[in-house]
């Protein structure tokens, strides 16, 4: 009776219940909709609006796109395509322009009378980009008229109006994020021009510009090859290891599936999957096709003429993937994204398709060119090999480590709590800063581990070579994962796996190095956001022997400094953590209620892998041009 009397005593009544209505649960959530607040977010805005060009394009009606970046990092996209219909709508009353900006779920794209193919199937595209700008002007050029209507943070601000005649037909759509959604609202050039690069190369036939007005760059993207040119592109700073780029292309019903490849001398992989035009960065069907014909081709071939003897077993996938650059592009009429932010394709009947396709025509390809099927089928032997000496040195670090009785490393100073999620690992260059950072951490729940000896550069190695190296050997049994086919994130140790280098040239090549093992090895950790970097101070200001204040960049020192009357205090500059005391390394680098952690994220695939490439690589030329283009920027750089 007293449980019955609390429940009915407690105040909650229809005032209670809350209605979003209109665009307001986009400006509450507005993760759940583009992802973030972050800078990927806010390039996201870019992209929803360009997809709906796209499928203008994919309808057969648009040619052009251009995107404008304008100084004050606003953002206007035109095309020549049909224009959104601005004609009062059946159901709304409003025009069918401000209908499609003001409705979350109102578009051309829910059955396939408009739109055979489209990737903005939700019909939330441009109606967020509207409910997360502080003001949107769109522009329609249709039935000989120009129609312009205005919005701000979602709301209708005029009428929709006729500003003129026109002769041709297009979209105009100019918005400026709203700086109280997003954490910045700086759009970067790079990743704009690298998402556009790809879409041209994705639609061959299709022209799309990109201009800057803040620095004056600009570039136009035409692309007749499609994706056998978009492979071509990702490889040119690699070497390749046959002439030619595979294309296969099929359609069978309503589905159309391109799938371009060609292998490097490299080690790893780059397959970058699309349905739709939407990169599916977590792949999906379309990819599981991929991978078995792939697999299956090769190994029947291989047994067919003899590069397999019967006794041998069969290659793995991996091996068949070694040094491949592949995209696959299918497009189909209702594609299942899995996430709001389409990230998985999970249309089944996919799987199917693609491997049939890619298994009929791959295997003809290789009949048909024996001297490039042997190419291929040595690179994978040679993979195959290598994976063995690698799980038999893997298999023996865990004898020796049994019979020692200890699976961790020595130089490890692991911490008391158990918890991965509150533990942390410090990956520390040197005694000198390990010792500090042993004495200055808080040891229940932070780890520290020294690195010893040299951190190679994996851009140019199997896993068989990486693993003779004491440093990587070290973090990968600390970490608990293990490495390759075996990896397994759920026994990972470390809810953060912090780099923590010294804040000066040889710092950054070390923390360089770091990276590029965990991009190409170890993804899965910077994709679970498990990988950090310590931020350590570039300045102490010093009284006498007091550090009064800390600096982490030279705009921090500036504002500091006019604090303080000149000469009254000699600015230390910090080159290394071992030049501070285990006190000093805690309070500005490790406490977390103090420190500053930058968290590792891929945002662009294409555009992170190309530089790996480029700047660990084995090609000289192009990181010659990238420090002669760049060495403008370097600050900071020890003599």
């Amino acid at each position: 009776m007293e449980e019955k009397n609390r429940k009915n005593n407690r105040h909650y009544t229809a005032d209670d219940i809350q209605v979003l209505e209109g665009l307001d649960p986009v400006r509450l959530r507005p993760g759940m909709y583009i992802g973030s607040t972050g800078t990927k977010g806010l390039h996201h805005l870019v992209y929803e609006v360009v997809d709906n060009s796209v499928d203008e394009a994919l309808a057969g009606v648009c040619d052009r796109i251009d995107i404008v970046i304008h100084e004050d990092n606003s953002i206007s996209v035109t095309d020549n395509g049909s224009g959104i219909p601005v004609e009062t709508h059946p159901q709304t009353g409003k025009s069918t322009l401000e209908t499609v900006l003001t409705n979350l779920h109102a578009g051309g794209k829910f059955n396939n009378n408009a739109y055979k193919v489209s990737g903005g199937l939700h019909g939330v595209g441009v109606s967020v980009v509207n409910a997360l700008s502080e003001k949107l002007t769109a522009r329609v050029k249709r039935n000989g008229f120009e129609y312009q209507q205005e919005f701000s943070r979602g709301i209708t601000k005029t009428d929709i109006k006729k500003i003129g005649k026109a002769k041709e037909t297009g979209t105009y759509i100019h918005f400026k994020p709203d700086a109280t959604i997003f954490e910045e609202v700086e759009y970067d050039y790079d990743v704009l021009k690298t998402r556009f690069r790809e879409m041209a190369f994705l639609n061959a036939g299709i022209t799309i510009s990109l201009k800057d007005e803040r620095s004056g760059e600009s570039e136009v993207f035409f692309f007749e090859g499609g994706i056998a040119s978009f492979v071509a592109h990702l490889n040119k700073n690699k070497n390749a290891i046959h002439e030619e780029v595979m294309l296969f292309h099929q359609v069978k019903g309503k589905n159309d599936v391109e799938i371009a490849m060609q292998y490097t001398d490299g080690y790893t992989e780059l397959i970058l999957p699309f349905a739709n035009n939407i990169h599916t960065t977590e792949g999906g069907y379309h990819v599981s096709g991929f991978r078995s014909a792939l697999t299956r081709s090769l190994n029947e071939y291989a047994r067919k003429f003899g590069f397999l003897k019967e006794k041998e077993a069969n290659l793995a996938g991996e091996d068949t993937r070694e040094g491949l650059t592949a995209i696959i592009s299918v497009k189909l009429p209702n594609p299942q994204f899995e996430g709001q932010t389409k990230s998985k394709l999970g249309n089944s009947e996919m799987r199917g398709i693609v491997d049939n396709i890619l298994y009929e025509e791959f295997y003809m390809y290789l009949e048909k060119n024996p001297q490039t099927a042997k190419i291929i089928i040595d690179k994978a032997l040679s993979a195959s090999r290598a994976r063995e000496a690698a799980r038999r040195a893997r298999d023996m670090s865990r004898r020796s480590n049994l019979l020692e009785n200890s699976t961790l490393p020595g130089k490890l100073a692991d911490c008391q709590e158990r918890d991965p999620e509150k533990n942390e690992i410090f990956l520390v260059e040197g005694l000198s800063a390990g010792g500090s950072a042993k004495l200055g951490r808080d040891k229940s729940f932070q780890a520290i581990l020294p690195l010893r000896g040299k951190v190679m550069n994996v851009e140019k190695a199997r896993l068989d070579r990486v693993l003779a190296y004491d440093a990587i050997k070290d973090m990968i049994t600390a970490f608990g994962t293990g490495i390759g086919p075996e990896f397994d994130l759920t026994n990972l140790r470390y809810g953060k796996i912090v780099i923590m280098t010294d804040a000066d040239v040889d710092g950054a090549h070390i923390r360089t190095l770091l990276l590029t093992f965990f991009y190409r090895y170890m993804k899965e950790l910077i994709d679970a956001g498990h990988i950090f970097i310590a931020q350590p101070p570039l300045y102490g200001i010093i009284k006498g022997s007091k550090v009064l204040e800390y600096a982490y960049t030279e705009e921090e020192l500036e504002a500091i400094m006019k604090q303080y009357e000149a000469g009254s205090v000699h600015i230390q500059r910090y080159k290394g953590l071992g030049e501070m005391n285990a006190e000093q390394l805690w309070e500005t680098t490790m406490n977390p209620d103090h420190r500053v952690l930058m968290q590792v994220e891929v945002d662009e695939e294409v555009l992170t892998d190309e530089i790996f490439t480029m700047l660990m690589g084995e090609k000289v030329e192009p990181r010659r041009e990238f420090i002669e283009k760049n060495a403008r920027f370097a600050e900071n750089i020890d003599a």
